[in-house]
């Protein structure tokens, strides 16, 4: 596929780039002609950007400044489920430690991520975050998975705040939300809806076509893999 909002020889950054839907970023991108690099960020590269270790977060955006601008960057990570954590069925299942993990990996790392990393988005550029549609509050129908839930609702709040504060300094570009539906990944495997589940690849490639369709004006806004607007 080809982008054609982001001009001839754009650069791009993806941030949890070792992940399933980072990887097919990665190799989506690199295979447009359009793209002229792409730059990996996880806790394994160099410099290593950690959520859960926040220094490493700032030292990897002051080291990478002089590659910016970048025309895209893409922040790809995030914690639904690890050994002693997993989506609450209940209020009796929260517990203080497993809140914390989450809520630092969705949200409270992705907010030193757009206070370190947008100073670097070029000022036509677009970014784009992963949240998911269970961080919808309108749209919260069923109940359960506190944590993750309260968390990618944070997030959004965070994008939708930041893009305001962008669009005072950089009103051509473009800070956006989006939700990437079921991915077959190991965030993925173990709940029920996982053989729904849509490979990455497919997911990251839907979800570059939002981005290339979306102008400054949708900055701010929270979208669907398939550009379906999403209530907050």
């Amino acid at each position: 596929m080809t982008l054609h909002s982001l001009g001839n020889g754009y650069k791009v950054l993806v941030i949890g780039a070792s992940g399933t839907i980072g990887q097919a970023f990665c190799q989506l991108l690199r295979a447009d002609p359009n793209c002229a690099g792409v730059r990996e960020l996880s806790r394994s590269s160099s410099p290593a950007l950690d959520l859960e270790a926040p220094t490493s977060i700032a030292e990897a955006a002051t080291a990478l400044a002089g590659e910016a601008p970048y025309q895209l960057i893409l922040h790809t990570a995030g914690l639904l489920h690890r050994d002693r954590i997993a989506p609450e069925k209940s209020l009796a299942a929260i517990e203080a430690d497993a809140l914390q993990a989450v809520f630092q990996v969705n949200a409270l790392g992705p907010a030193l991520v757009l206070r370190h990393f947008l100073p670097l988005l070029d000022k036509q550029g677009a970014m784009a975050m992963l949240s998911a549609k269970v961080g919808s509050i309108g749209d919260n129908r069923l109940g359960g998975w506190y944590a993750y839930r309260a968390s990618k609702a944070a997030l959004n709040m965070l994008i939708k705040t930041a893009a305001i504060e962008l669009a005072r300094s950089k009103p051509r570009a473009r800070l956006l939300s989006l939700h990437p539906g079921t991915v077959i990944s190991p965030l993925s495997q173990p709940f029920r809806g996982a053989a729904a589940a849509r490979p990455a690849e497919q997911a990251a490639a839907e979800m570059l076509q939002v981005i290339d369709s979306l102008g400054p004006e949708h900055s701010g806004s929270f979208h669907a893999y398939d550009g379906q607007l999403l209530p907050w």
